[in-house]
């Protein structure tokens, strides 16, 4: 229930359950009232008729008349009024009646027979015939000291039970606001308090109202602060040994171009002519490798920033990937390897042809570098179909589907394949899993792979890994046809 229905609802609840209690005790007791009212009402009937026969005598309203039957008759609760005909007093047991004066006859005359009930006391009024003749009048007035007790003690309880019934309803009040508000708010805020202090937090179960929806939003705003908190850690790590790798790499080949390069400064004339040739190769070479790293780590940075926009051009799709597959077989022929170049792609593609041929150039290096002498690389470039290449190896078919509207590019080798618990690493920056770095013949600096993901990522592709142990490694890189019309299709774009 959301809070705002719960707290009308309680407001409603509050003003009118106190309303209802008490409607329900004050008509308990007047029940109670009247079935007392009915019963003392007869009893007092009963009594007043055994007054009536002593007070209905005539001789009783005589200036010099024997009241003596009358005074046993009064009480604390009864008292007793004699008048003549005139309406003066004769006989008064009442305190509050000491006036010589004459009752008004239209008083006395005035509800004459009738049991009048008041708060304090009963009255009954009745005159005294003689020869039908009225000679006086008689008032009897009965005290409703017991009722009035009782009234005294219900108004009392009236009271009590109405100040338990608001205490209930207050006492559920703050309990149940306690528990619905104010408790949950302060494990809220405390939990706020302990984040901002990097403690850690226990996620608790929350209701489907204002503060559980707020409670959530908080443990979702805490898991996104700490998945970026841990993205930051990670890149912090990352470019620490990123740093620390390039730095190592860097000082073997510097290293080597220090030595040859004073060897040859120092020698003179004592290195032969091949030894000097010789010792340029080795230094160009590793002065090549430094660049192709600088290179690799320049672009890397590129990719990871947010200003960087890579352009776009649109190209014939046959005609850009055949220049792109080609001029790889003669350093394959080179290195003894065996290579099958295919090229079917049809419709235009919006590209960015350097990056791509960094791709491209960055796949077949990985696989010519882990390609023994002997071994086959296939590389090729189709559209427009949804049958795979029989050549594709079989652990890579089965998850593969290829779609009609993209295009692939897929460069495969044989060779010694990467352990399946490397697989999701590898387009990690600086991974390698098959520690290359330790080779001798190794060219990589690690971050290869990793800038093809995000070139292709960028052209709005996606990128695939496959490899078993001791059959090979297989990329598949999918590129998304374009579908532009008009000018704009002349445009160049930015992503």
């Amino acid at each position: 229930m959301k809070l705002k229905t719960w707290l009308l609802l309680s407001y409603f609840i509050v003003m009118v359950l106190p309303l209802a209690g008490a409607y329900f005790l004050v008509a308990s007791i007047q029940a109670y009232h009247h079935e007392q009212n009915v019963e003392e009402y007869f009893q007092t009937w009963s009594e007043l008729q055994t007054i009536i026969a002593v007070l209905d005598d005539p001789a009783l309203y005589q200036p010099s008349s024997d009241w003596t039957r009358v005074e046993d008759l009064t009480d604390s609760q009864l008292f007793i009024l004699l008048y003549n005909r005139d309406g003066f007093t004769l006989y008064s047991s009442a305190p509050w009646n000491t006036s010589s004066f004459a009752t008004p006859l239209d008083r006395l005359y005035q509800d004459l027979y009738k049991l009048e009930q008041g708060h304090r006391a009963y009255s009954y009024r009745q005159p005294v015939l003689e020869s039908n003749e009225v000679i006086g009048f008689f008032e009897v007035q009965v005290g409703r000291s017991e009722w009035l007790a009782a009234v005294e003690e219900r108004s009392w309880l009236t009271f009590v039970g109405l100040a338990l019934l608001f205490l209930i309803i207050y006492i559920s009040v703050i309990f149940l606001l306690n528990r619905k508000l104010n408790r949950r708010l302060k494990l809220l805020m405390e939990q706020m308090t302990a984040f901002a202090k990097r403690q850690e937090i226990e996620e608790v179960r929350t209701n489907d109202d204002e503060i559980g929806l707020l409670t959530e939003h908080f443990y979702r705003m805490k898991r996104q602060i700490e998945d970026a908190q841990k993205a930051v850690e990670k890149e912090q790590k990352e470019k620490e040994y990123m740093i620390a790798t390039l730095s190592h790499d860097l000082k073997t080949p510097l290293t080597s171009i220090r030595a040859y390069t004073e060897e040859i400064l120092h020698s003179g004339d004592r290195l032969a002519e091949e030894e000097r040739k010789e010792y340029h190769m080795i230094v160009l070479d590793k002065a090549n490798y430094m660049k192709q790293m600088l290179d690799d780590l320049l672009m890397f940075t590129l990719m990871q920033s947010s200003n960087y926009e890579m352009t776009f051009v649109k190209v014939e799709g046959q005609e850009f990937f055949e220049m792109l597959v080609a001029d790889y077989e003669p350093l394959c022929r080179e290195k003894g390897i065996t290579i099958h170049v295919s090229c079917e792609v049809s419709g235009a593609y919006f590209v960015n042809p350097q990056q791509l041929m960094r791709v491209a150039d960055n796949l077949m290096s990985n696989a010519i570098q882990h390609t023994a002498p002997g071994k086959t690389i296939w590389l090729a470039a189709f559209s427009d179909t949804c049958r795979q290449p029989e050549w594709i190896f079989p652990f890579a078919a089965e998850q593969l589907r290829f779609a009609e509207e993209a295009l692939y590019l897929v460069v495969q080798n044989e060779g010694k394949g990467v352990q399946k618990e490397h697989g999701p690493y590898v387009f990690d920056p600086l991974y390698q899993a098959d520690q290359a770095r330790t080779k001798k013949e190794s060219r990589g600096t690690g971050l290869g792979l990793s800038i093809t993901k995000q070139i292709i990522e960028k052209h709005g592709g996606e990128v695939w890994f496959f490899s078993e142990e001791e059959a090979g490694t297989c990329v598949v890189c999918q590129l998304p046809k374009y579908e532009g019309e008009g000018e704009e299709d002349e445009q160049k774009e930015s992503r």
